[in-house]
């Protein structure tokens, strides 16, 4: 029987580590890795890294000017405009048409390499954006535009091809980027407190009655306690990231609180947990002197029990506004609102310098509430 033992000790011996070859070998069959194709990729790795790491934190301040020209459309609605013959002027070739045709728009004597948006004022007064262009080296312009139908004159009133310039100033401010970046980051912060707030106050409660110690001494309370315990257990087993695709088809994609829903479940059951397991390790001493005074359960809890958990309490409890501000950042990316869909609206639009400036405001952030939270809990203890 010995022999047989050992036989069969060496036996397993040698099947470990050929079975553990052989997971390897599929694994890496299932996930096809391809280095040749991470070398190949290398320039455009490189380029967008090189976008990610220079963030739009400021811009030079543009001086804008406008200029306009009217177009009768169709031709003879309206009479035609006369030319202006010198200074920055625009013309155009024919000067009237009609929905469908194509028209040349020449800019003279404008700023030199400069930013120009195209667009119609229409009759009603509203704005159709056309593209963006700029002007040459001699501060000249050309270019074609599509005479749409909704620029058709009414009641006499023709549209007008309009041109803004934008001139740097030269004077620093903050970009447009960096002022949207700042605005989503103070929602994904307040997200993750709002949340944090609530999935605070539900867990609480349920934390006292997960707790064994507490709830299993009755019928009654041993039933409730495994009840309790198996909805947080199953609550935990879902990720803030399904439950806030869930919520964001619900409420709306990119909806702050479809973020703050999930946000509020998760940490409900985790913090349920993490609070009746402190519970659970409080001595049990000054419950049984508490209770030798005659007090009922909600007595014994309120002077016993209490005074001995807050500290953790408070200190699960900010830690847990750390981690979601570091999750709230992610869910954006399935519709939770925030920082994290800003950054996942500029990635898929390859807007790398946006979402450059977006990383580190994450990082900055979640380095900032790290220290600070981690500071809290020391002064805690």
């Amino acid at each position: 029987m010995k022999r047989i033992s050992k036989i069969l000790q060496l036996i397993g011996k040698i099947l470990l580590p050929i079975g553990l070859i052989a997971f390897l070998i599929f694994s890496i069959r299932v996930t096809q890795p391809d280095l040749g194709k991470l070398i190949s990729s290398a320039p455009k790795a490189g380029d967008i890294l090189s976008q990610l790491l220079n963030p739009q934190l400021t811009t030079r301040k543009a001086e804008k000017t406008s200029l306009s020209l009217t177009i009768p459309v169709p031709c003879g609605s309206v009479p035609n405009p006369e030319p202006a013959t010198s200074g920055p002027r625009l013309s155009v070739d024919p000067v009237c048409g009609n929905p469908g045709d194509t028209l040349t728009l020449y800019g003279y004597d404008l700023p030199k390499n400069a930013n120009v948006s195209l667009r119609w004022i229409l009759p009603t007064g509203g704005l159709l954006s056309i593209r963006n262009a700029k002007t040459d080296a001699n501060g000249g312009l050309n270019e074609k535009i599509e005479i749409r139908p909704i620029t058709a004159a009414a009641d006499g009133k023709a549209a007008q091809i309009s041109i803004e310039i934008s001139l740097p100033s030269g004077k620093l401010v903050a970009s447009q980027t960096l002022k949207d970046v700042v605005d989503t980051m103070f929602v994904t912060i307040f997200m993750a407190l709002i949340a944090t707030t609530l999935g605070t106050i539900i867990a609480i409660p349920l934390s006292f009655m997960a707790a064994s110690n507490l709830m299993r001494k009755g019928k009654v309370g041993t039933i409730v306690y495994y009840i309790v315990r198996s909805l947080l257990s199953l609550i935990r087993s879902y990720e803030a990231l399904v439950l806030a695709t869930i919520f964001a088809m619900i409420v709306g994609f990119g909806s702050p609180f479809a973020g703050v829903i999930a946000l509020t479940i998760t940490t409900a059951a985790s913090l349920g947990k993490m609070f009746s397991e402190s519970v659970e390790s409080i001595d049990e001493g000054p419950i049984e002197a508490v209770t030798a005074t005659g007090a009922n359960r909600l007595q014994v809890i309120m002077y016993a029990v209490v005074p001995q958990i807050t500290p953790d309490f408070l200190s699960f409890t900010i830690y847990h506004w750390d981690i979601n501000v570091r999750i709230s950042t992610v869910i954006g990316f399935v519709g939770g609102g925030g920082i994290g869909y800003f950054l996942s609206l500029r990635i898929n639009t390859l807007q790398y310098n946006a979402a450059g400036t977006a990383l580190l405001a994450i990082i900055l952030v979640v380095w900032a509430l790290d220290f600070l939270s981690s500071e809290v809990r020391k002064q805690m203890i």
